[in-house]
Parts: structure tokens; C-alpha cells; sequence
């Protein structure tokens, strides 16, 4: 098998891109800054316009998304990540609301064109594959679908099996680089978000598989399952909490129905640790988004459980997640996926854990979202509720009875108004005082 490659400038490479082309750039870690560079001086030149740019979140510099290449590049993204949130919020970039799941589906159905993906990989295998390493989600549909496929090579791009594997002759132009990829520490834990941890590990129940973020919370939940038996993952991402528990053979995947034994999933953010420990690694898949965030795959795994976040809950269960009123802050990204899929699994539970407070102090539990917020998580939809107060189940639950649930995990300073406002919603009904009463 020939592996040799014929490299190419990242200046050179980007000359394929035309004015009016569609740009995917793979996600997170992953984001090919070499070309995006020259993509941009490009840019500058004033050589491209009407150039529109997708991809979920991304970490380090999005020049593109700056408001003085207006006409130039128009980023539509995915997911709105911190890089490019003021951007968005003012207009000068737009988003695509989509689930997860269906972001690689934009592209296979033709709902987005893909003229040119820009990717990053790790050098080729004596078999000639190269790995999509640290990024699948969308980016395979892109290099799939796209009229030209650029790839940075780059020795610092994991090994990882799975999807993540392609033939190098699906790509149409080499590039290369050795800047090490963009790494997430994760932080200190907090108070709150132990005893959010904690309220949630409790209800993890040992053979579960686990899907959650990356963040507080979920180090905190990870923190607390030392002494459980028999986990597994099957997830859009995982970040440095999930590998003493790998070490401690606490997650080994035993009890999974799908991909028994393997660590499944679709993007990955953390520290050089968690790149190092997926690079050649069997026990990790890395797959397609299509197939990690399919609620009818990740249901067959018995006591599947969805561990996700919100903005905002108001009293009848509706999680804002994606927007603060109408300013949007991230996206749907696969809350609603694996809050479903963990819905219909045998035993599955769906949570949503938050502080019960901003910041700022201001109560996450409210009457009503803010106007203009988008909701995610529907009243339908929601399952478990958790906060540093406790974990409440709304399954099942009448309005007033939810109300009563989750201002019982609100912080204690915002529950007189909240009751208030329940009262005035309700409580002209006996009913409603009646089952208050008796709480």
C-alpha cells in the first residue's frame, strides 16, 4: 500500500475554495487552525465572498465569525460554542438549530450543501487509513458529501478506531502540521456541583450506561462512582472524569447490549490524557453522530442514563437550554437525543442536574422562561430534575404536582415567590392548596 503523501501549503490548499462555496470545519479540538488561517487571509485579501461556514462547536480562534468580514464569510453554526456566542447574539453570525443526531443528516440529505470539508487526521496507517481522531460527529457526512476534502495531518491527532477510520482516498488534499491539539483541564469542583454529584450518582444505578457532558457537573457525577460495578459508556463526548474509573475497571461496559466491552462515542474535549488514552485504543469507538445520538440504538442498553444541563426550568418542566430569552447561548446539541433514548430504555433514566442558581444568584427554577427562550426539553419529555437541593421525578406528574416538586429543590431563598406564583396560576383552585397543605 502506498502512504506516501504529496503535501501541499495550507495557502495553496485553501485556493480551492470559491466565492458562494459551504465550508465544514471539524469540531472541537479538532478545528484545522493552520487553514482557517489562510482561509481568512484569503479573506482579507479580498479574494472570496459569500462564503458560508458550518461546523458544532469549536475551540480556539474563529477569525472568520469577526464582524469585519461581513459578505466575506457567513457562519451558520450548528452549535453555538463560547468563541463565537457575541458574534451570534449580534447578528453578525447565525445559527441552525438541529438536533445532534442530525447534524450529519443536514449533509446527507443535501439540506446543506458541502462544497469543501477542512478536516485534521493523523498520518496514515500502513493499511493507508488515517483517523478522524478526536472528531467524527458531522465531519464524516462532510467528508463524505463535500466536493473537495482538505486534510491537515497531524501527529498529535489520536489513533482512533471506529468510524473515526477512513481511507486516504477520500481525501483530495494534504496539508501538514504539528501544533498539539487544543486541550480542556478540567477544574476544581465546587461545593455545589459535589453535591449535585452526589444527588445524581445516586440515582446511577451499577450495569447503567452513561451519557454526559463535559463540565463541572459531570466530573462531579464521575467523582462520586468509585464503588459502582459494571458501567458503561455510550455518549456524544467524554472528557478526563471518565478514565479512573477505566483504570478501576468501574466502567468496563460489561452490561452494555450495544458495542458490549467498547467506550462509545462521537467527539471528545479534555486534557492530552484523554487524546493519549483513546490513540490506538480497541475498548474506544468513535462513531458517527448518527449512531451515538440515535435514541432507538442507545435505548437497547438496559438502564441507560442521561445526565444533561439547562438555563432555565419553569414550574411546569420545560428546559431551556440552547437560549437565554432570545439570546442564543449554545444549542439543542443531544439533550434531546439521549434525554429520549434514556426515556425508552429498560429501567433508562433522563436528568437534568443544575445549580439551582446562576452566578448572579438569580433562580434557574422559574414560573416561566424568559420570553423569547426556546424550549428543548419539553414538559413531555422531561424525566428526573436535579439540583444541590435533591432529585425529583416529574414523570407522571400533574402540573401542580410538578410545581410543588421542583420548588422543593429550588433554592430556599426563591421558594416563597415561586410558591407565590404557583399559587396565583393554581391555587384559586382547593385543589391546589389542598395538595399543598399536605405536602
Amino acid at each position: 500500500m502506498n502512504t506516501q503523501i504529496k503535501f501541499t501549503t495550507p495557502e495553496e490548499a485553501v485556493k480551492v475554495i470559491k466565492s458562494g462555496d459551504t465550508v465544514h470545519l471539524s469540531s472541537v479540538a479538532s478545528a484545522p487552525q493552520c487553514l482557517i488561517k489562510a482561509m481568512c487571509a484569503r479573506g482579507e485579501a479580498g479574494e472570496l465572498k459569500d462564503v458560508h461556514i458550518h461546523h458544532l462547536h469549536t475551540e480556539g480562534p474563529a477569525p472568520y465569525a469577526d464582524p469585519k468580514f461581513e459578505g466575506i464569510f457567513q457562519l451558520d453554526s450548528f452549535f453555538v460554542g463560547a468563541n463565537v456566542r457575541k458574534v451570534t447574539q449580534s447578528g453578525y453570525a447565525d445559527y441552525i438549530p438541529v438536533f445532534l443526531s442530525e447534524t450529519q443528516k443536514l449533509y446527507r440529505c443535501g439540506a446543506v450543501p458541502c462544497n469543501v470539508a477542512m478536516i485534521q487526521v493523523c498520518p496514515p496507517d500502513k493499511h493507508g487509513y488515517v483517523s478522524l481522531g478526536t472528531s467524527v460527529d458531522a465531519t464524516l457526512a462532510a467528508v463524505e458529501c463535500a466536493d473537495h476534502v482538505i486534510a491537515v495531518v497531524n501527529p498529535h491527532v489520536p489513533r482512533a478506531f471506529g468510524q473515526a477510520m477512513i481511507p486516504m482516498s477520500k481525501i483530495d488534499t494534504f496539508v501538514q502540521d504539528d501544533s498539539p491539539l487544543i486541550e480542556a483541564t478540567p477544574g476544581p469542583i465546587s461545593e455545589i456541583d459535589a453535591a449535585i454529584g452526589r444527588n445524581c450518582a445516586a440515582l446511577i444505578e451499577d450495569g447503567a450506561t452513561l451519557q454526559m457532558g463535559i463540565g463541572a457537573i459531570p466530573n462531579a457525577v464521575l467523582s462520586q462512582l468509585g464503588n459502582h460495578k459494571n458501567l458503561g459508556i455510550h455518549t456524544e463526548m467524554f472528557a478526563d472524569g471518565v478514565l479512573p474509573l477505566v483504570e478501576k475497571g468501574v466502567i468496563n461496559g460489561e452490561a452494555k447490549k450495544t458495542d458490549p466491552g467498547k467506550i462509545v462515542s462521537t467527539f471528545l474535549m479534555g486534557s492530552k490524557e484523554v487524546y493519549d488514552f483513546i490513540d490506538d485504543n480497541p475498548g474506544v469507538l468513535m462513531m458517527d453522530v448518527g449512531y451515538t445520538n440515535d435514541p432507538y440504538i442507545m435505548s437497547q442498553n438496559d438502564r441507560m442514563t442521561a445526565i444533561n444541563s439547562a438555563l432555565q426550568i419553569d414550574l411546569t418542566g420545560q428546559v431551556s437550554a440552547d437560549s437565554l430569552g432570545t439570546k442564543f447561548w449554545s444549542g439543542a446539541g443531544g439533550q434531546i437525543d439521549f434525554v429520549y433514548g434514556a426515556s425508552l430504555a429498560k429501567e433508562g433514566k433522563a436528568i437534568i442536574a443544575m445549580p439551582a442558581t446562576t452566578n448572579k444568584g438569580v433562580s434557574k427554577i422559574c414560573p416561566t422562561l424568559l420570553e423569547g427562550a426556546g424550549v428543548v426539553t419539553s414538559r413531555f419529555h422531561v424525566h428526573w430534575v436535579v439540583t444541590e437541593y435533591g432529585a425529583v421525578d416529574l414523570y407522571g406528574k400533574s402540573m401542580q404536582e410538578r410545581a410543588r416538586l421542583l420548588i422543593s429543590i429550588a433554592h430556599p431563598d426563591a421558594r416563597e415567590e415561586l410558591d407565590k406564583a404557583a399559587f396565583e396560576r393554581w391555587g384559586s383552585h382547593h385543589h391546589y392548596i389542598k395538595s399543598y397543605m399536605g405536602k
